[in-house]
């Protein structure tokens, strides 16, 4: 049984594409206010982290990460699942002092 209620006669003012551009808006506006009320700034995160590195948290410990090789580096990777050891690190080779963070968008 749906828990979602729709009014009758329920229209949206907005096309489909007008909310696509009013949930930009919205994000947007919603992580500039973020950013200067938290000191953040947005960093890009990897789709992809090589194996080896342990960075890919494995969360609870039973999840198995997508992997693959890549042959031109001769190491293998993996599709991120968690950016949680990835962004302490950042933290440091971005030079972030303590007062300061980041942001980014997981893409998975």
């Amino acid at each position: 049984m749906s828990k979602v209620f729709i009014p009758e006669g329920y229209h949206s003012c907005l096309s489909l594409y007008d909310t696509q551009k009013a949930i930009s808006l919205i994000k947007r506006v919603f992580e500039d206010t973020l950013c200067g009320n938290l000191n953040l700034s947005r960093v890009s995160a990897p789709l992809f982290v090589e194996a080896s590195t342990g960075l890919n948290d494995d969360l609870s410990g039973v999840e198995r990460p997508v992997s693959f090789d890549v042959p031109d580096i001769g190491r293998d990777a993996q599709v991120v699942h968690s950016l949680a050891k990835w962004k302490r690190l950042a933290l440091h080779r971005y030079g972030f002092r303590p007062g300061k963070g980041l942001y980014t968008d997981m893409n998975a």
